[in-house]
């Protein structure tokens, strides 16, 4: 919240300035009363000046004070309208300047309306605001009795702008609620889209995009990528034997085992497709994914499930192929060599893993 109030307020700095030059310089008022204009004036230019300053360097503020960098932010907003309604309370007293306090009233409505709506998103911050924009000018007018009339709209409009103010802090925080949720449920669609209904993996579709992308970084790092692919032996007479379900049962045993055995962030294990299973690793040394998969291959040849007071057990063929990519080179070369080392598995009798040997 804090970043947006800050670029909510950054246009006000410019606008105090400029609006009490137009006011302090028309019809000869400076000159009428230059004591009172060059105070007024150079008080209010100085503290947004100030508050300019504050501004290029909150990045630096924010990272070394903390709290007290949001203090000083609410202290210049504070300070500023304070300023302003001293200096609109005392124009009220000037009778004999009508003129000007016609602009005054102007500048200083238009300056709460706008302060109030860019602080809305913190109650008090916009609320005081109000208070001290509106209410010195509202004091002088009730116990000067200058313009009992100005007084009781001025309440009126303070008494306004404190409900618009409590109007925009709720919509904004629910419009931020909103935003959150909204990103949230769009984090879990496109988990949902990226996700292997069954296992929880990641699909074929996700595998493509991360094959791609991991590719073309591993070719900008000069960095090796492995593959592995592993298909369940026999599944098909699980699912005669047992049934779909105990398949379904199994695959996702399967799927907890791969997570298990490989554990890095950066390893993306997918679901191929039926019982097929690839995890992509980048940057692993020569061997390291052979052995990994070796790990992998003994674990299911150990594990068993229980299925309805049922034991099913079987084994897994693996292929598995390392590439250095580089340019003119397919990405679809090293889905190639890590399947043709899974069919080259199977054929050697299965529950085994080869590796392509370039």
């Amino acid at each position: 919240m804090m970043p947006d109030l800050k670029k909510r307020s950054f246009v006000g700095i410019f606008i105090y300035t400029i609006a009490l030059g137009v006011v302090v310089f028309s019809d000869g008022y400076f000159f009428r009363h230059p004591g009172f204009s060059s105070l007024f004036f150079f008080s209010i230019t100085g503290i947004c000046l100030l508050r300019f300053v504050y501004v290029l360097m909150e990045p630096w503020l924010r990272t070394r004070m903390g709290k007290t960098n949001q203090a000083l932010f609410f202290a210049g907003v504070g300070f500023t309208a304070l300023i302003w309604g001293v200096g609109f309370a005392k124009v009220m007293t000037q009778l004999q300047e009508m003129h000007i306090q016609m602009l005054m009233v102007v500048c200083t409505i238009g300056i709460c309306a706008g302060g109030c709506m860019s602080f809305s998103p913190n109650l008090w911050a916009a609320i005081f605001f109000n208070m001290f924009t509106l209410w010195p000018g509202a004091f002088v007018a009730a116990f000067w009795e200058v313009n009992l009339p100005l007084l009781v709209l001025l309440c009126m409009f303070s008494a306004y702008m404190a409900f618009m103010s409590i109007r925009g802090n709720t919509e904004y925080h629910t419009a931020l609620k909103n935003e959150a949720l909204l990103e949230q449920k769009t984090k879990g669609l496109e988990k949902i889209s990226n996700s292997d209904g069954l296992t929880g993996l990641y699909n074929r579709r996700y595998f493509d995009t991360a094959l791609e992308i991991q590719w073309q970084e591993a070719m900008r790092n000069k960095s090796r990528l492995s593959l592995m692919i592993a298909d369940i032996d026999s599944f098909k007479q699980v699912n005669d034997r047992f049934g779909h379900l105990c398949g379904d049962e199994y695959l996702k045993m399967i799927s907890h085992i791969l997570g298990q055995v490989f554990r890095r962030k950066t390893d993306i294990i997918a679901r191929f497709g039926g019982e097929e299973f690839v995890v992509l690793m980048s940057d692993l040394p020569p061997g390291a994914a052979h052995g990994l998969a070796e790990d992998f291959r003994q674990k299911i040849e150990r594990s068993e499930l229980t299925f309805e007071s049922k034991t099913v057990q079987t084994t897994v063929s693996m292929g598995v192929a390392q590439v250095l990519p580089c340019k003119g080179q397919q990405m679809q070369t090293l889905i190639s060599r890590a399947d043709t080392m899974l069919y080259k598995a199977k054929e050697k009798g299965r529950n085994r893993v080869e590796i392509y040997q370039e």
